[in-house]
């Protein structure tokens, strides 16, 4: 699983100048009908599960993630909820002893990119295959019977540069790896860089990751939006 710890003292400016759409995500997490107990996989800094807390007082909350400084943010940000549990972990050897109604994850280590165009795939923070089933196990071990494993849903990855806030300009660029992709992620004042992030992903066709899903018991759910902000598994 990517550790973002060159990311972490940035990430929240990066994300908030309009990277995500926070109150839409909580807004599609909500449409999961009585859930009592969720668990946010990768949950960075905390900024999804601000929103969920904020507005759902009466439901357990768990978020893990494996960059301790971006936990050391998230703690204090939601220090105010006491209904929320923030551990550090790995997916791939995740030990909560408890499961859950809902399990998410948008972005934090498995998502989809479907952009209409080309055939949707899946997207993970774990380049190495076998490290994905372990996590795809210790994931559905976490789900309860009939309970659901919500994947976000982003657009193509792509080389760009964008202002942001302060006058930073943040930038990726994008090379392709044998089964999926290697991403760079800067931030610069000027002719200052003050952050880089490398990250290695693995992708899965559409097809092929729904199947690997099922072998542990997590069954995809066609959705009726043409825009959906999750892909939909129910544990069986």
């Amino acid at each position: 699983m990517g550790d973002y710890t060159n990311m972490s003292g940035y990430y929240d400016l990066i994300m908030t100048s309009g990277y995500y759409d926070y109150p839409k995500i909580v807004n599609a997490l909500l449409e999961s009908p009585n859930f009592r107990s969720v668990l946010e996989m990768g949950c960075g800094t905390g900024l999804i599960l601000e929103e969920l807390a904020q507005r759902k007082k009466d439901i357990a909350i768990t978020g893990f993630d494996l960059t301790e400084a971006m936990l050391v943010i998230a703690k204090q940000r939601l220090s105010v909820f006491p209904e929320v549990r923030l551990v550090q972990q790995n997916v791939t050897e995740l030990d909560l002893h408890q499961q859950y109604d809902v399990a998410f994850s948008y972005g934090g280590v498995w998502y989809f990119v479907m952009d209409g165009v080309n055939e949707p795939f899946l997207v993970s923070h774990i380049y190495d295959h076998e490290a994905n089933l372990n996590g795809w196990e210790r994931a559905a071990k976490h789900i309860a019977s009939g309970g659901q494993l919500l994947l976000g849903v982003q657009g193509p990855h792509s080389n760009y540069a964008s202002p942001i806030r302060n006058g930073y300009v943040y930038s990726q660029t994008i090379t392709p790896l044998p089964h999926g992709f290697h991403k760079e992620y800067f931030l610069d004042d000027g002719h200052k860089r003050l952050m880089e992030q490398r990250i290695d992903y693995r992708t899965y066709p559409f097809d092929e990751a729904c199947e690997l899903l099922a072998n542990y018991g997590l069954i995809h759910q066609p959705s009726a939006s043409a825009n959906p902000q999750f892909v939909r598994f129910v544990k069986s």
